[in-house]
């Protein structure tokens, strides 16, 4: 039988794969041709983008995906915005009549949110797991976007890529 462990695995999710939550939202080419984007309308408000992980879990430890980080692709156009912050959390079912808990992922980002995250320019940001984790038969991972926007901000995503390793 083989075995694979392989420490360089990525998927992209498409702008279309996010829930987007306040403002106008459209889908929308992207600025380069050819590609496709999701914009937010220009208005002060604060707008949550969140992206469900798609990522193989398993139920013997140590085997399944390891995310080691997230990168965004996204543009602010027209004013920038006050700040755009990456974070993640752990969602874990529990049994029947109990719900879910949610812990959040700690991890840092690579543009900070107040200054160079929120600039009027395209953007690839990075939030790193400080301890990747194999996710578990019980578990899914959200990667979250908040960008709180100026009046005349306008915002626009390209999608999501996730890094991670996979291990079967």
């Amino acid at each position: 039988m083989g075995y694979v462990h392989d420490t360089a695995m990525t998927m992209f999710l498409m702008p279309a794969d996010g829930h987007y939550v306040t403002g106008t939202w459209s889908d929308a080419a992207g600025s380069t041709a050819n590609t496709i984007a999701k914009s937010k309308a220009a208005a002060a408000e604060t707008a949550t983008i969140t992206f469900a992980l798609p990522m193989l879990a398993n139920t013997v430890a140590l085997k399944g995906t390891s995310i080691a980080s997230v990168e965004i692709d996204y543009e602010i156009l027209t004013a920038a915005a006050t700040s755009m912050t990456l974070t993640m959390n752990k969602v874990t079912r529990g049994a029947d009549t109990a719900g879910f808990t949610v812990a959040a992922i700690t991890g840092t980002q690579t543009l900070t949110p107040a200054s160079t995250a929120a600039t009027v320019a395209k953007h690839r940001d990075k939030f790193t797991i400080t301890t990747p984790a194999y996710i578990g038969n019980n578990e899914l991972y959200l990667f979250k976007c908040v960008a709180v926007c100026a009046t005349t901000t306008a915002l626009t995503i390209f999608g999501v890529n996730v890094n991670y390793t996979l291990r079967v």
